[in-house]
Order: C-alpha cells, then structure tokens, then sequence
C-alpha cells in the first residue's frame, strides 16, 4: 500500500512540474525531421517577440507564432522563455498536434501552444498568432461592455471581438489555460472569421495573415482597449467606426502596417 501511494504521489508531482514549465504530461517531441527555413524568418520572428515585449503587450509568458513558409501544417515559435529574451537558438518548429519538430534536448515548451496549432489548423488564412495577457484588455473580457473600434487604425476589431468563455468546455475545475487541442479547438471556433478574440480571466489572441500585420493588431489592441475605457470614464455616449468605415479603414491599414513595423525593427536595432 505504502509503495501504491508513493507512485501516485510521484505521478502527481509530475503533473505538478510539467504544468508548472510549460511542457505537456505528454511527450511534445516528434519523430519529424525540421523543415529548412530562411534565417530572415527567424529573425522577423526574434524582433516581433522583442517589440511586443518593449510595447507591454506581452509579459514574461505570452508568445507569438508564425506559420512555417514551406510547410503549413507546422509553425515556428519560441521555447517557454519570456518573449523579451528570445534569440533565433530558441525558435522551435511544431507541428499542429503541438509536438515539437527537432527541439534541442532540455528544451520545455509553452503549456498554450495549441493556441495556436488549432487556429492555423482551422484558418488557412491566418499566418501568424498572438497571445497575451493584456491587463487594458481584459476588462472588455470580464464584462459586457464589448471591445469596439474607435477609430481607423483599429479597425480590425470589427465586425466583431468575441469572447471565449472556457467553463463551456473545461467546466468550472479549469486552471484558465488552453492546455490540450480540444480547448484550442474550442477557442479557435470562437475566434470564428475574426481578426481577435478575448479570453474571459485571461487575455486575448490576435492573428493576421503576416507576422508584420499581427505585430501591428496586437499592439493597436491594446492601444484601443485603453482608449475605449478613457471614453467610458469620460462618459456620455461614445461613436464607434460604423462597419462601412471599418471595412474601409482596414483596407487601408492593412497596406500601411509595415510603416510602424519597420519603426519598431528600427527602434529595437539602436537599443
């Protein structure tokens, strides 16, 4: 009896750990070969890890991702590191059941990776993922004041921001994080068409068609979070971009990002 619960004292433990540094009970490596990519992609994704960190969008445990190029069905991101200390050595491929693709040994991977894994699995068209924490944001995910575009430059918030509400699929004993494919999966639908969905006491997910673009969102985000709740304080009704106007802005926008992207490369290059 005592040997019994040794072991299932130990097993505990276990889980205890891996949750704890990212890394599924499960094993997350494959028996898959890494798919060559271009040192430029590696880098881009280096300097999108480094910017959000410098413009606080993401803290010591968001991530960002980007869809292999030569290879949709895997993904590029970093180790479980903080996203201010990535390098281009801490850049793993996954594929999109959340199994690391030739990861160096001693590496742990983000709990959340499947995050992403089920949105690239279920948008062909999106190429790069976001997750963060936002404290600005996560009031319009705790609330029913809803996230709306206040003006051009976020006009990808419309039509809609919708909120993902984990107790629907984990129930009420949930740790509030996207741990498995079926909880990505879910979070992925409730994503839907749109460009951002929050996360109910937890943050938000923002993706675009390029890592550029995606950096551009989830800045601007955060940027209209903080003004939507100036509004509220200021009181009165506030005016929103109509969806005419927003699909008109965003248009636009989408063509322009690369200005403030190239801005924050630069900014990062002098520090």
């Amino acid at each position: 009896m005592n040997a019994f619960y040794s072991t299932r004292a130990l097993s505990a433990l276990f889980l205890m750990f891996t949750v704890v540094i990212g890394q599924s009970p499960a094993s997350a490596q494959s028996s898959q070969i890494p798919t060559p990519v271009d040192q430029t992609v590696i880098d881009d994704l280096v300097a999108a890890n480094r910017i959000l960190a410098d413009q606080q969008v993401l803290d010591a445990y968001g991530h960002v991702s980007v869809r292999h190029p030569s290879n949709p069905q895997h993904f590029l991101m970093g180790r479980n590191l903080a996203p201010a200390l990535v390098t281009a050595d801490d850049i793993v491929e996954y594929d999109l059941d959340g199994n690391a693709v030739g990861s160096k040994p001693g590496f742990t991977h983000f709990l959340e990776r499947f995050i992403h894994a089920e949105i690239y699995r279920l948008r062909s068209d999106v190429n790069s993922v976001v997750h963060s924490h936002s404290t600005v944001v996560i009031p319009f995910a705790n609330t029913q004041t809803q996230l709306r575009p206040m003006f051009h430059v976020s006009s990808f918030l419309a039509p809609n921001v919708p909120v993902f509400e984990i107790r629907k699929v984990a129930g009420s004993m949930s740790n509030m994080l996207i741990s498995d494919g079926k909880l990505g999966k879910a979070l992925a639908e409730t994503l839907g068409a749109n460009s951002v969905v929050l996360m109910r006491g937890h943050g938000d997910v923002i993706v675009a068609p390029s890592l550029p673009l995606v950096v551009f969102r989830a800045v601007y985000t955060d940027v209209n979070a903080r003004m939507q709740l100036q509004a509220i304080t200021a009181g009165g009704p506030i005016t929103f971009l109509d969806p005419e106007e927003a699909a008109s802005a965003n248009k636009l926008m989408d063509q322009v990002h690369t200005r403030a992207w190239e801005l924050w490369k630069r900014k990062l290059a002098d520090k």
